[in-house]
C-alpha cells in the first residue's frame, strides 16, 4: 500500500491526515485519489467501511480553492448522520488548507442553515430533500459547482432519492466532474450514470471479511435504564487493561465519564468539543496506562492508533455500519485478541442484523451478567493480584509482621481479611443518564406508503415527512394550502406551488396526490399533458 505522501498530495492534506493517525491509504483510496485528481469521473464500487469518505474529501479538498467565496462541491448523502460524518471527515481534511465544510439536512432549523450560509463555506454536504429547498429558496447557488460526490447512492435510490438527484445534476454546470460511490450498482444507478457521467472510471473494490478476524464481537440485549449498571458489571468482570466505550452523543460521552468516575472507574472522554490540549491531554493519559476506560464519539476516535485496547464497548449501537467498523477496529491489533461487545435494546435488533450482514459476521448473544458475577470477577482479581506479588518475591520485609498477626489471628480469616480489601465491591452510587431513543431500522419496504422512510432524516414522524418535519395541516412557501407536501412542509394532502389550492399542482405538471418527504418517491400522480 503508498503512503498518502506517495499520492503527490499537498503538504497541507498530508498534516491533516496525518493529523488524524491516518498513513497508509486504503485500496479504495489508492486507486480513486490519482485519477480523481486528475479531473476525470469515477464510479466507485465499495463497501461501507473500506475507506471511501477520504477516497473523495481529499481529491475535493486538494482541488478547492480556499480564496474562492462561493461553494464549490457538493457531496449528496441518503441520511443526515452521514451528511454530518462526511462534513466532519471533510472540515478535518480541509483545516490546514482552509476548506471549510457544512453540513445541510432536515430536521434542523432552516434559518440556521442559511445563516451558515453566510459565512461562504467551500463544500456542502446534504441530503437531496433539503438542499433543493434552499435552491427553491435561492439560499444555495450551484454555478459556481465543479465537483459532485454522490455518496451511497445505491441507499439514496433505495430511499426514492433518485429523482431528486437528477433535478439537482441538472441545475448544476455540465462542466463538473462527478464521483459516485455505491456498494451495489443496480440498473437505475447505471442509467444515472450514463445520464450524467462523462466516461467514467470504474474502481471496484471487493469486500473481503471487513471487521478484523481475531475480534470477538457480542451483544447484550438490553433495556436502555439497564445499560449503565450491566457496563459496570462487565468491566468488574472482565478487567480490561484499556478499553474504549463509545457513545453516540458528545452529551452521553459527557455523561458517562461523569457516572464511571463517581462509581470510582478512572475514565476521560473524548469527542469534537474538546480543545485539541485537551484532546491530546486525554491520548497521552490513556496511552500511558494511566486513564482504564476512554468514553468516546465515533468522529473522535476515528483514525485514532492506539496499541493494547482490549475492550470496546458500545454502549449504544453506532449509526451505520461503517461506524461499527471503526469502532471495532480499535482492538485486536498487532495480531492481538480483542473483544467487541455492543448493547442493543430490543428495537434496535434489526439494526444489529444491517451490521452482521455488512460485516458477514454473526455477533453471539450475551446473558446479562449478575451483580454476583461481578463480585466474583472482581474477587478473582485480588486474587491475581497477590499471586502475582509472590512471584515476584519482593514480600521479605513483609514477612515478620505476617507472622505477628498469625500469631494473634488464624491464616484463613487474615487472608480473608487481605482478600475482602484488595477486592473492589461493586459500586451502587445513583447516576442519571439522559435517555435516548432508539435508532430507527432502515425498514421502508415494509411500511405503509404514508410512513416509509420517515426519520431517516432526522425528524419526528406521524404519518411520513422525510426530511425530518412532523407534518399536519399547513404551509410551504408562504401558501396557505391544505394540501401535500414535499421536504419540509407542514401540510396534510397533496399540492406543490405556492398557491392555496387542494390537490392540485400548479408548478410542476403533477396533479392529486404528490407524497415525496426528503426525496420520497411514492407518487400518487399522474403528468399533466
Amino acid at each position: 500500500m503508498k503512503t498518502f505522501a506517495e499520492l503527490g498530495l499537498s503538504n497541507p492534506v498530508i498534516r491533516s491526515v496525518s493529523n488524524m493517525g491516518f498513513e497508509e491509504a486504503t485500496p479504495i483510496q489508492e486507486q480513486t485519489i490519482p485519477i480523481a485528481m486528475e479531473g476525470r469521473d469515477i464510479i466507485g464500487q465499495a463497501q461501507t467501511g473500506t475507506g471511501k469518505t477520504a477516497a473523495f474529501a481529499i481529491p475535493m479538498v486538494e482541488r478547492f480553492s480556499p480564496d474562492l467565496g462561493q461553494i464549490q462541491g457538493i457531496v449528496l448523502t441518503p441520511t443526515r448522520e452521514l451528511a454530518v460524518q462526511v462534513a466532519e471527515e471533510l472540515n478535518k481534511i480541509g483545516q490546514f488548507k482552509g476548506i471549510r465544510t457544512l453540513p445541510i439536512y432536515g430536521g434542523q432549523d432552516i434559518n440556521r442553515q442559511i445563516r451558515a450560509l453566510k459565512n461562504r463555506p467551500h463544500i456542502i454536504v446534504g441530503t437531496p430533500g433539503r438542499l433543493m429547498d434552499h435552491m427553491r429558496r435561492k439560499t444555495i447557488r450551484l454555478q459556481g459547482i465543479e465537483l459532485v460526490v454522490l455518496d451511497e447512492a445505491d441507499e439514496m435510490l433505495n430511499m426514492g432519492f433518485i429523482e431528486d438527484i437528477e433535478t439537482i445534476l441538472q441545475e448544476i454546470p455540465q462542466d463538473r466532474q462527478t464521483l459516485l460511490f455505491s456498494a451495489t450498482m443496480p440498473k437505475p444507478i447505471q442509467t444515472l450514470a450514463q445520464r450524467f457521467m462523462k466516461n467514467p472510471e470504474l474502481i471496484s473494490i471487493k469486500a473481503k471479511e471487513v471487521t478484523v478476524p481475531n475480534i470477538e464481537q457480542n451483544y447484550l440485549e438490553i433495556q436502555e435504564k439497564q445499560k449503565f449498571d450491566v457496563l459496570c458489571r462487565l468491566l468488574d468482570i472482565q478487567s480490561p487493561d484499556l478499553a474504549i466505550v463509545f457513545g453516540r452523543t458528545k452529551r452521553r460521552v459527557d455523561e458517562l465519564t461523569e457516572a464511571l468516575t463517581k462509581r470510582g472507574y478512572s475514565a476521560e472522554g473524548i469527542h469534537g468539543d474538546l480543545t485539541q490540549a485537551k484532546r491530546d491531554s486525554v491520548m497521552r493519559q490513556f496511552k500511558a496506562g494511566t486513564i482504564e476506560v476512554l468514553v468516546a464519539t465515533d468522529v473522535a476516535a476515528r483514525g485514532l492508533d492506539i496499541s493494547g485496547v482490549t475492550h470496546v464497548y458500545n454502549f449504544d449501537i453506532p449509526q451505520d455500519p461503517e461506524s461499527y467498523v471503526h469502532r471495532v477496529g480499535r482492538t485486536g491489533r498487532a495480531g492481538k485478541t480483542g473483544l467487541a461487545i455492543t448493547f442493543v435494546t430490543p428495537r434496535e435488533l434489526h439494526h444489529l442484523r444491517i451490521i452482521e450482514n455488512l460485516t458477514r459476521r454473526k455477533m453471539v448473544r450475551q446473558p446479562i451478567p449478575t451483580i454476583n458475577e461481578a463480585i466474583v470477577g472482581q474477587q478473582r482479581l485480588a486474587v491475581g493480584r497477590i499471586l502475582q506479588v509472590i512471584e515476584a518475591e519482593d514480600i521479605q520485609q513483609y514477612k515478620g509482621l505476617a507472622e505477628d498477626l498469625l500469631a494473634e489471628t488464624d491464616s484463613v480469616t487474615l487472608l480473608s481479611a487481605a482478600l475482602k480489601l484488595l477486592t473492589k465491591e461493586p459500586d451502587l452510587t445513583p447516576v442519571q443518564l439522559t435517555e435516548q431513543a432508539p435508532l430507527r431500522a432502515k425498514r421502508a419496504n415494509n411500511l405503509p406508503h404514508e410512513q416509509r422512510g420517515c426519520r431517516r432524516d432526522g425528524g419526528a414522524y406521524k404519518g411520513g415527512n422525510r426530511d425530518g418535519s412532523a407534518y399536519k395541516a399547513g404551509k410551504r412557501d408562504g401558501g396557505g394550502q391544505k394540501g401535500g407536501y414535499r421536504d419540509g412542509g407542514n401540510q396534510k394532502g397533496a399540492y406543490r406551488g405556492a398557491g392555496g389550492q387542494k390537490g392540485a399542482n400548479k408548478g410542476d405538471g403533477f396533479i392529486a396526490d404528490r407524497h415525496r418527504g426528503d426525496g420520497q418517491a411514492n407518487r400518487f400522480a399522474s403528468r399533466r399533458p
